[in-house]
């Protein structure tokens, strides 16, 4: 399939989260869509936005790092060049001073109050709120003596009015926003922190990135940002703008809630081959319906069948996706998995068993402690059947025991005693697994020691345990 970024064979993509939670599925479909542009032969990038002090944490920071490298970013971006905002105040500054001795930004010294009745007279005439450029006419000499007397104002950029900003959304199409509204935007705070759109621009430019992937909801910074780069003659990279992912309430995925975190899946169990493959398809259409590693994702992977319509997040669709990484992957890694716990003259036949009926990996651990003496609890389809078939059906179990029979030969005993069909099975594997369902019952019969089979039979038979 062709791929398509606006003409460029070789993007440079960037995931420029803030570490001020634990990233959602939301975060990491956005990281995934900017590496999966980039490949083969661009360059994805990773930038750590800290700038707003008092929301970020070096442990979110940490716990994202490790979230990309469990996901198999590692590969594919040096960590050891990783922008940081926090470190580039003075790159921030000087651009600000250039655009200030272009006349581009002012100082402002509106005060809330003032500001907040502008923007309730624009209201009340039915126009949208904006600055109106009250400090805009101040003589720069007179600007500066205000601050030198110790007033600290925001510096805001001057918008040329009656102009559009034209660009085209590689998700969205033709986007055009007349300068009208937006008004003098502020660029750096009061305390002398640049505002986030305005270094996420200057970072964007100064890295090389040619193709800025992210949430729909910056979309509004877009204008913004691409005045600010014009004015200051870097280049601008091109844009597309992501449908939020929903949760199952319809609300927009958060880090600030940990709905839907990474971390929380990975808990859980998940596989990082499935977690990708299902966000690759989360409101975006793969030309393969294949489990596809990343590099193979991305020859699929085409921008322009990104939809419009926020995605909502399925877990049947994501559970589809860890069914078949389970199955992928291959007998030798599950054998480490399950060395502390499995024989190991069992362990390729216990794998191997266990494998159709594991859905995470802690499901191999889980069947060990079942076929091997853990204390075993029935599930209520499981006292069901064991109810169902009655004491004398383990009677006949304990007698095959008694006389020598194997616990492999336990079906066949039981139907030349009259049993047959689904109580039979039913009954016996809930009986030694606590469950009707399960890894073939043949399989447990073979892997399990004998003295336990025994032991759980008599449990629901009364028979004598002697000699079984």
């Amino acid at each position: 399939m062709t791929r398509y970024h606006g003409g460029m064979s070789a993007p440079t993509t960037r995931f420029a989260p803030s570490p001020s939670g634990l990233l959602h599925l939301g975060n990491v479909r956005t990281a995934l869509f900017s590496l999966l542009a980039a490949l083969p032969d661009g360059r994805f990038l990773l930038r750590i936005e800290d700038s707003d002090r008092e929301r970020v944490s070096p442990v979110f920071e940490e716990a994202l790092r490790a979230d990309l490298r469990w996901l198999g970013f590692g590969a594919y971006m040096d960590e050891a060049a990783v922008l940081r905002q926090s470190q580039r105040a003075a790159i921030y500054n000087d651009y600000l001073k250039r655009l200030e001795g272009m006349g581009r930004a002012y100082p402002c010294f509106c005060t809330q109050a003032e500001l907040g009745a502008e923007r309730a007279r624009l209201r009340a005439q039915g126009l949208p709120p904006r600055y109106l450029g009250r400090c805009a006419v101040i003589r720069p000499e007179v600007a500066q003596g205000r601050i030198a007397a110790g007033e600290t104002p925001v510096w805001r950029f001057r918008v040329t009015e009656g102009e559009e900003v034209g660009f085209h959304d590689i998700v969205r199409g033709p986007q055009r926003v007349a300068t009208t509204l937006l008004g003098d935007f502020i660029v750096r705070r009061a305390n002398g922190e640049a505002m986030f759109f305005f270094a996420n621009a200057l970072d964007d430019a100064l890295s090389g990135v040619t193709l800025v992937l992210r949430g729909e909801d910056h979309l509004a910074n877009t204008p913004r940002q691409i005045l600010i780069l014009r004015a200051l003659g870097l280049p601008v990279p091109e844009y597309g703008h992501l449908p939020l992912v929903l949760g199952a309430d319809g609300v927009p995925l958060s880090k600030r809630d940990g709905s839907g975190s990474l971390a929380a899946l990975r808990k859980e169990g998940f596989l990082p081959l499935a977690v990708i493959n299902y966000l690759a398809r989360l409101g975006a259409v793969v030309g393969s319906d294949q489990l596809l590693p990343i590099a193979a994702l991305a020859k699929a992977f085409d921008s322009r069948r990104i939809g419009h319509a926020p995605a909502h997040y399925d877990r049947e669709q994501l559970l589809h996706w860890q069914r078949l990484a389970m199955a992928q992957t291959p007998v030798a890694e599950w054998l480490a998995w399950v060395a502390d716990c499995v024989p190991e003259a069992d362990r390729q036949r216990f794998v191997e068993a266990v494998r159709p009926n594991a859905l995470f990996p802690e499901d191999f651990r889980r069947w060990a402690q079942i076929v091997y003496g853990g204390r075993l609890v029935l599930d209520d389809e499981a006292r069901a059947a064991v109810a169902a078939v009655g004491a004398q059906f383990f009677r006949a179990a304990c007698a095959h025991l008694k006389e020598g029979g194997a616990p492999s030969d336990l079906p066949a005993a039981l139907k030349a005693a009259g049993y047959a069909g689904r109580p039979l099975f039913h009954g016996l594997r809930a009986a030694l697994t606590g469950r009707i369902a399960g890894p073939e019952l043949k399989d447990i019969l073979a892997l399990m020691p004998r003295t336990l089979v025994a032991q759980r039979l008599l449990e629901y038979g009364n028979a004598d345990a002697k000699d079984l």
